[in-house]
């Protein structure tokens, strides 16, 4: 069954209501410091790629409202966004500034492009785009031209135009890299990848991150969807009601979030299910080691 109709059938089926009337009572979602501030933010967010690249489709639009308040509703905040991502800027700033709560969201974004000018032109289309005054993370999106780029957003965030700074990639090979940078010029954040089948930041960025008072956000932490393709008609364990795991799609952001050094995690959607259902993996969260072992060994022994 497809993982959109089997949370739905889940939620309406538990809970006897239509998904636009669910209200979760819960405690608030669990949230973790930024090293650099203090600030506290919630576990899981949302990425936008593809999914808010909508263009003017007043349809889709109105899903993805539906979205952002959901996402508000279950305590989320991160918006990661990226000029790379077509029209998921301006599909963010557009829909958030019609919801009451727009200044409660933490608005994140990158620089992607070659050149000083460039990139101040980028960023500034960026703010403009998102509908920002002050935006709250930039980022240097896959390290592109990250030498120039990182002088930019260290005497923006000294003006006040931006508040953190960071650097992404998304590919096992960049780590090494964004170990260097990290160590070298100390960013307020790192992005990149990792999921439970994909556990190359394990061997060292996760620890390089932690020693160096860098918060980490996590992408692709399903695995690019392959990990959805590797549950399809599997179960879950009974055991995984007693650490509130209730999907598959929870199953894997909790195996992230079991390690303390990550901050928030983003899986991207574009549809309200998903979004309650993602949400959800930021409560009741266990922490640790022994978790992470218990979760990766169910992993490998249905592979």
């Amino acid at each position: 069954m497809k993982r959109r109709r089997a949370i739905k059938n889940i939620l309406v089926s538990t809970t006897g209501l239509s998904l636009t009337s669910l209200n979760f009572d819960f405690a608030d979602m669990e949230k973790r410091a930024i090293p650099s501030s203090g600030e506290m933010m919630p576990v899981v967010g949302i990425g936008t790629w593809q999914t808010f690249d909508v263009g003017n489709d007043v349809k889709k639009r109105l899903e993805l409202k539906r979205v952002l308040t959901e996402v508000y509703k279950q305590g989320g905040k991160f918006i990661d966004c990226s000029p790379m991502y077509g029209s998921s800027e301006e599909c963010v700033g557009d829909i958030a500034s019609e919801l009451n709560f727009q200044e409660d969201f933490f608005y994140a974004t990158k620089v992607w492009t070659s050149g000083r000018q460039n990139g101040i032109d980028q960023m500034n289309q960026s703010f403009r785009l998102m509908k920002r005054e002050t935006m709250d993370l930039m980022q240097i999106h896959n390290l592109v031209d990250w030498e120039i780029h990182v002088k930019i957003l260290k005497e923006w965030k000294d003006a006040g135009r931006i508040k953190y700074w960071g650097i992404t990639h998304y590919t096992d090979r960049s780590h090494d890299q964004l170990a260097q940078i990290i160590k070298a010029e100390n960013p307020d954040f790192v992005q990149f990848n990792y999921s439970i089948n994909d556990r190359h930041a394990e061997q060292k960025l996760l620890g390089v991150a932690a020693e160096h008072g860098t918060a980490v956000v996590i992408n692709r932490p399903f695995g690019g969807g392959e990990l959805f393709k590797w549950a399809k008609g599997k179960k879950l364990p009974e055991w995984c009601k007693d650490y509130s795991i209730n999907s598959w799609a929870q199953f894997f952001l909790k195996y992230i979030l079991a390690d303390p050094s990550v901050t928030c995690v983003i899986p991207g959607t574009g549809k309200v299910e998903h979004a309650i259902d993602n949400m959800q993996a930021g409560y009741n969260l266990s922490v640790g080691k022994d978790l992470q072992k218990k979760l990766l060994k169910t992993f490998m022994e249905k592979k």
